[in-house]
Order: structure tokens, then sequence, then C-alpha cells
């Protein structure tokens, strides 16, 4: 794998099904798959259980057919496939880029590409509605005077970016008309 990467790749934790009160970890390292467990019971036959862990490289970890169904039962179906392709080298390096980094890339696309990938997954959802991205975007196609910016700390910028122009226009002689007639209130 690339060297880049941090060492721990993935890591989750969870809680076993009902009527289990057993806490479990999953960690992902570059060449490890690492599972560990805590028993949680009232019972006094499990009282002095000790924690106990599993460590399998990637390659065996993909022939261990109790390990993946002991995860799946805990995780779920999707975090088995995703550590799968983790197993596999197939990393998701789009995952792993800074939200400033995305934000900046996002900025780039066009508003139908924007609508789709922000149905992708809730990371997406949250930085396509961002206000940050938005700032990006009306930055990059008009310039921002004072008296805008001022109206999109009020409104949000995505809010400003889909308000037409002559309401835009309309807005801020309001706001410099509310302005003016509270510096006259002061005097």
């Amino acid at each position: 794998m690339a060297s880049w990467l941090p060492e721990t790749l993935f890591e989750i934790v969870g809680q076993g099904p009902a009527p289990s009160k057993d806490y479990y970890q999953l960690l992902v390292t570059r060449s490890q798959v690492i599972f560990r467990w805590w028993k949680i019971s009232l019972r006094s036959e499990y009282r002095s259980a000790k924690p106990g862990e599993v460590k399998e490289s990637h390659e065996d970890f993909l022939e261990n057919s109790h390990l993946q169904v002991q995860i799946a039962l805990i995780f779920g179906p999707r975090i088995l496939d995703y550590v799968f392709n983790l197993c596999e080298g197939h990393i998701d390096f789009l995952e792993r880029l800074s939200d400033k980094l995305l934000l900046q890339i996002i900025s780039y696309l066009d508003l139908e590409d924007i609508a789709r990938l922000s149905q992708t997954s809730r990371r997406f959802s949250k930085l396509c509605m961002s206000d940050k991205l938005w700032e990006l975007i009306v930055e990059s196609a008009c310039d921002v005077t004072p008296d805008l910016r001022a109206l999109a700390k009020e409104m949000g910028w995505r809010q400003m970016f889909f308000t037409s122009k002559f309401q835009l226009q309309r807005q801020i002689r309001k706001r410099k008309q509310r302005q003016e007639s509270q510096d006259d209130s002061y005097f």
C-alpha cells in the first residue's frame, strides 16, 4: 500500500447485538485487521473474562470466514465490505482528503454534479450544503462587495447564490436603509 497512508486505515467501535452488552473494536492498519472484544455481563461466570484480541494479516482475514461473520453481525455487511476492500488494496482516497481540499474541488463542479454528489454520502451532503462551498462559488462567479458579503452573512451564501440579481439589489438597498435609519436614531 502507499507509504503516505496513515498506519490506521479504519477504526470502528460498537456494542454487540441485543441482548449482548459486549463491546467491540475493529481496527484496520496497513498490514493487519485487529478485532478486540470486552465481555460485559452481570453473570458471575463472565465476570473474570478477560478482553480478547484477534490479529490477522490482510490475506489471512480474507480467508477467515468466522471472523468475517462476527464483523458482519456486529458492525453490519457494509462495514465488512469496506474492510474487504481495504484488505484487497482498494483504498478510497477521496475519503481521505480534507474537507477544505474537497470544498475547493467541489467548487469547480457544475450545479447538477454538486446536486448528484450531495446524494452520495452524508459527508458529501454536508459539504455540498455548506456555506463555505457556496461562498467559494459566489466569489468565483462575481466580485463580492462589502455590502454583498454582509448580506451573505445574514442570508447565507447558498441562498444568495440562488437569489436573482434583482432581488439581491433590492435586499442590499433595504439593508442600507435599515442601517441609515438606525444611524439616524442614534443622533
